[in-house]
């Protein structure tokens, strides 16, 4: 740790590094511990309980985790001992072809979203009044986090089906058209729901925010706060949305997550000032790093993109350093954060590979 860090950071790290020895401690006990790292922990060369004092040390001890054992894996090998008996949610990734990559969970998803609720303004998110959610349904986390999250605040929430891995499958076959018509028949029938129901919050993907925006004044709609998430959000995308779609009458808060990590806020300066998204990872829940593409134990040196990993660590699921696909930019903490966050988040390409996003 340099002699420049603030104590405020000094701080954040050593209630992560508490929290690393708590988890760990947790996955690999005999009496509290979980199938596949008591597994690990047999041929792993290091004994976790005794070596990894802190976060430095599960980035030095454990490899970039395997996200294909995530599709593969019986889900009982996921359950730690402290928890059996009790029934299980299974939330999948996106996956667009094959089988997706799924995580069994109780309560993470409601903690995570309880502790992002905090973030949220009363005045642009107010309590007690009717959500509306236009994003990833069906087997994905977000789905019940974002009606827990409305329900947390003392709102109800309605829905909007919609399948992203058909609309990139449509894409992926060359039918545009189709993809056209999926994403008009979706943005109807929000369109509907906005124009007969006092709707105050409004979650969405960017691309689909701009389609409601040609439909409708969101503001003279009634509502007051969007919550958006895309893997994708350049500068001029937001501040396109900020002014001309929301009309500056509708706070826009960008967030970033998914089914292996949470939910990380943003950080409001960067966005107030220049219209550029800065994420912070639920810390000490989970970790992001912005790595060396080439060697994933280095960080990129802040302002440097590199590839995003990701550690989740709660009770529930233990994943050390999971290489995203996703690049950012390091950025340094912030009055809101004290400690990294990744900025400008969109999905890393590996040489000849084609990325399609749909309607993210």
């Amino acid at each position: 740790m340099s002699t420049g860090t603030t104590t405020r950071e000094a701080a954040a790290r050593a209630a992560l590094d508490a929290h690393v020895r708590e988890i760990v401690r947790w996955h690999f006990a005999s009496e509290t511990g979980t199938p596949v790292w008591l597994e690990y922990a047999k041929t792993c060369g290091f004994d976790p309980l005794r070596d990894v004092r802190g976060f430095d040390d599960l980035v030095a001890r454990f490899p970039n985790f395997d996200g294909e054992r995530l599709r593969t894996d019986p889900h009982e090998l996921w359950i730690p001992r402290a928890l059996r008996g009790r029934p299980f949610t299974i939330f999948e990734t996106g996956g667009t072809t094959g089988m997706p990559k799924q995580r069994i969970g109780w309560d993470d998803y409601k903690r995570d979203y309880e502790h992002f609720s905090a973030s949220l303004s009363e005045t642009h998110f107010p309590r007690g009044g009717y959500w509306l959610m236009v994003g990833p349904t069906g087997p994905r986390r977000l789905r019940l986090a974002i009606e827990h999250l409305a329900n947390f605040r003392g709102s109800s929430c309605y829905f909007v089906d919609l399948d992203p891995r058909w609309v990139k499958k449509l894409i992926g076959h060359g039918d545009a058209a189709g993809a056209k018509a999926y994403m008009e028949h979706v943005v109807e029938q929000a369109t509907l729901l906005l124009k007969n129901r006092k709707i105050n919050v409004v979650f969405t993907t960017p691309k689909l925010l701009e389609a409601l925006g040609e439909e409708l004044s969101l503001a003279d709609a009634g509502v007051k706060g969007i919550l958006c998430g895309g893997t994708e959000m350049n500068p001029q995308m937001v501040r396109f949305l900020v002014e001309e779609v929301l009309e500056k009458r509708v706070a826009f808060v960008p967030v970033y997550g998914n089914t292996l990590m949470g939910l990380a806020a943003c950080d409001p300066d960067t966005l107030a000032r220049e219209f550029s998204i800065t994420y912070h990872a639920p810390q000490p829940f989970a970790a992001v790093r912005v790595t060396d593409p080439k060697d994933s134990r280095k960080l990129v040196a802040h302002g440097q993109r590199g590839r995003v990993e990701l550690t989740t660590l709660t009770q529930e699921f233990f994943l050390p350093r999971f290489l995203e696909r996703d690049d950012a930019i390091r950025r340094p903490p912030c009055a809101l954060y004290a400690w990294d966050g990744a900025g400008e988040v969109k999905p890393f390409q590996e040489a000849g590979q084609r990325i399609i996003e749909g309607v993210y």
